[in-house]
């Protein structure tokens, strides 16, 4: 085994766990999983059947990432962070099975802010931000801040996770990596 996992969690078979990953307490994967290189999956986290997670993914605590959802590199989930993959739920009128699924995309470097909720059937852009408690109802473009229940854009953050101030000519540069942006159309891009 190329991976930890702790004694109180369970892997189910078959799945796949790339070198490094370390699985901790009361955690559970479920079969038809994959998960990248150098992830953390943090105490009571639940990976459900045929989810795929790329490489050096951090899940804090207490987040179940149900069938349906992708995360790419480099994404980052805080605690108690919610997903979906049914859009209206009845235990009258069930709803069992990958058929039922709406599909949630989390783009690579994304963050998803603790106890933030993600209904189904959205994609979040490439290194976006969505901020704690939030509700995400909507796509979030690559690069936004979004806040608030439902989620609005409240702002643009590099890359490296710097909020980013456009000047008059819609430049900005991250005063961490120093890597330049430009709005182009309303939305952030990097300016190559």
């Amino acid at each position: 085994m190329s991976y930890f996992r702790h004694e109180s969690a369970y892997v189910d078979d078959p799945c796949e766990i790339g070198d490094g990953t370390k699985i901790w307490h009361f955690s559970h994967v479920q079969s038809g999983a994959k998960i990248g290189a150098n992830c953390v999956l943090g105490q009571n986290v639940n990976i459900g059947n045929n989810v795929s997670i790329g490489d050096a993914v951090k899940i804090q605590n207490n987040v179940s990432v149900y069938e349906g959802v992708t995360l790419e590199d480099f994404v980052f989930c805080g605690p108690s962070v919610v997903f979906t993959n049914v859009v209206d739920p009845r235990c009258k009128y069930p709803q069992s099975g990958s058929q039922f699924y709406r599909r949630t995309l989390v783009k690579e470097g994304a963050s998803l802010g603790a106890n933030a909720t993600i209904v189904c059937g959205h994609t979040i852009g490439r290194h976006a931000f969505v901020g704690a408690g939030s509700v995400v109802t909507g796509d979030v473009p690559d690069f936004a801040l979004v806040v608030g229940v439902p989620a609005r854009i409240a702002g643009w953050v590099s890359e490296a996770g710097k909020k980013l101030v456009f000047d008059a000519s819609g430049h900005a540069s991250c005063a961490k990596s120093g890597k330049r942006y430009r709005m182009q159309g309303g939305v952030a891009v990097e300016d190559l």
